[in-house]
């Protein structure tokens, strides 16, 4: 069994990431990272005007995700002190450029290079894909009313800034995992199959593409 301490999943909104994570922290014993989002004040308000909220909306994303995983992971290297979290750093990025004008991700993404290498790096880092009208069904049944204009065209704006920025890397393993065809929430066998897949094999850096059914 493939040994970590540090584990991100990561995906799309409603992609089943935060369940997935917690699923394997309660499988394993391990710290638990979750991404605060419901503590932005500037969430509701962008969903309603994205033109006049972009930008505090991302940076306010920018110093709480730098600020909780500086916090969280100040010990992530210890033998034994595996950690799991349903978010990294880089997301704030693939967000940031979807919803900026150019202007605003020039000067974003200078705040985001000075703080980025002060973060750990995960040893296997997980995105979770689904499809746009899956993803739309997944939001609408946990009902958060700031989530509600949500489109399936931001959707797949945020999938193809996933998969571009993803295409890129080559600094750490990196394993996408189409989860399109499984309820890994609800069936048992669903789950063992991505536990199986994340954790009996040694990924190298760069991508490795997973289709699960």
């Amino acid at each position: 069994m493939m040994s970590l301490n540090y584990l991100v999943i990561e995906g799309n909104i409603g992609a089943g990431k935060t369940t997935l994570a917690q699923m394997i922290s309660k499988r394993y014993g391990a710290n638990l990272v979750l991404e605060q989002f419901a503590d932005n004040p500037f969430l509701p308000k962008f969903y309603d005007n994205p033109g006049q909220y972009a930008f505090p909306l991302e940076m306010a994303f920018l110093a709480a995700r730098y600020n909780q995983l500086n916090h969280e992971l100040g010990r992530v290297d210890l033998p034994g002190n595996f950690t799991i979290s349903d978010y990294y750093f880089t997301k704030s990025l693939i967000f940031a450029q979807n919803t900026l004008h150019p202007d605003e991700y020039n000067l974003y993404s200078q705040f985001f290079n000075i703080i980025y290498d002060k973060l750990p790096k995960p040893d296997l880092y997980v995105y979770l894909h689904k499809e746009s009208e899956l993803l739309l069904r997944n939001i609408g049944q946990r009902g958060r009313s700031y989530e509600s204009h949500i489109t399936k065209e931001y959707l797949e704006s945020i999938t193809q800034g996933y998969i571009n920025y993803l295409s890129q890397q080559n600094d750490l393993p990196i394993l996408t995992i189409d989860t399109n065809r499984l309820d890994f929430e609800n069936v048992p066998e669903d789950f063992e199959k991505i536990i199986h897949t994340i954790f009996n094999t040694q990924y190298n850096k760069g991508i490795t593409h997973i289709l699960l059914e």
